[in-house]
């Protein structure tokens, strides 16, 4: 039946018209953004777990970021250690050329000596007041080394222990609970964040505990070395609340006490070239990480864009082919009039 109010071909024709139309839309927009989902109306599903992927790399990346700055402070506090280490092997060479002296003349003041070791300690306090980076120092611990003296020399320190500590030692006894040592207890160890996981819909931050070098109270210690004849005047001598008697070799006492000191130099360089090259590690599993994040998201929401390409074409096809579809539907109606003639 043919009829001039309404046109059956026409209509099917401008449907298929409409949805190449359609179809062309989302392929052009597809196109412009490089994405194939870009909203939840896309795939929901797709965009959900894309927007948390998102998340996480973004949180690993500023992680990233960070452990930087940790990391250049730490390198700091690690090249700090290092040079007063040197410097404490110059104080050691000095020390035996004060003993050499004493030995040959026991009239020897030992001036000349100890000006030297006292530009070497100026040089140590400058170097442990700059071990800093924005702000962050790793060798501004509270004093958690113990000294301990050998050869008798503690009796002539302090009557009263066989030991002697900094005076910016703190009680071991407050980081330790019934099982132990507890460093989440310890004022000297940092917890520094080095990554985040997703466990359900809760965040869970991982940390690397790193614990501060004490060279505070190794620079205090060595800040009373004193070679000069006049240091003992009388049979007991006091230095930095320190008590000597006379008679106590001191000369060998020092050198012991420089030697302690490069021992407790070389642990604290030590643990931190440990923890600079753990969050070095850190930070290229972090790369790493964000990396496989960063291709699981595109692999989800990225449009491949060769079949973006090739869609186009087939649908500019299909337009054609609609147009020309609804033409003819269109010229259906005049053949009715060839009835009335």
């Amino acid at each position: 039946m043919s009829s001039i109010l309404t046109n059956l071909a026409a209509q099917s024709a401008l449907r298929s018209m409409r949805g190449i139309e359609t179809a062309q839309d989302r392929n052009q927009a597809r196109i412009t953004t490089g994405l194939k989902v870009a909203s939840g109306k896309d795939n929901a599903a797709y965009f959900a777990i894309s927007e948390t992927l998102k998340g996480d790399s973004g949180m690993n990346k500023a992680l990233k970021e960070s452990l930087t700055l940790t990391r250049n402070a730490i390198s700091v506090g690690r090249l700090a250690t290092q040079s007063i280490l040197e410097m404490t092997g110059e104080l050691g060479e000095k020390l035996m050329l004060a003993q050499s002296q004493y030995d040959m003349d026991p009239d020897f003041d030992g001036t000349t000596i100890q000006a030297d070791i006292d530009a070497i300690l100026k040089r140590i306090s400058g170097t442990v007041a700059q071990a800093s980076f924005n702000g962050t120092s790793f060798v501004d611990g509270h004093g958690n080394q113990h000294w301990d003296s050998t050869d008798g020399l503690a009796t002539g320190l302090n009557p009263d222990t066989s030991r002697w500590t900094s005076s910016r030692d703190y009680d071991i006894r407050a980081d330790q609970d019934d099982a132990g040592y507890d460093p989440a207890l310890d004022p000297d160890v940092v917890q520094v964040a080095v990554g985040v996981s997703r466990k359900g819909g809760d965040i869970e931050v991982s940390s690397l505990p790193i614990k501060k070098a004490d060279l505070l109270s190794i620079e205090e210690e060595l800040q009373w070395l004193d070679v000069t004849k006049d240091f003992q005047l009388d049979k007991v001598a006091i230095k930095g609340g320190k008590v000597f008697r006379a008679g106590d070799d001191r000369i060998a006492f020092y050198i012991d006490l420089v030697e302690q000191a490069r021992g407790m130099l070389i642990e604290e360089a030590a643990s931190l070239g440990q923890a600079e090259k753990s969050i070095e590690r850190q930070q290229s599993f972090l790369t790493e990480l964000t990396d496989i994040q960063d291709a699981g998201v595109g692999r989800l929401v990225d449009a491949d864009m060769e079949e973006e390409a090739a869609r186009m074409q087939a649908l500019q096809v299909q337009q054609q082919l609609a147009s020309q579809s609804l033409s003819i539907a269109n010229q259906a109606p005049q053949n009715i009039l060839s009835l009335f003639r």
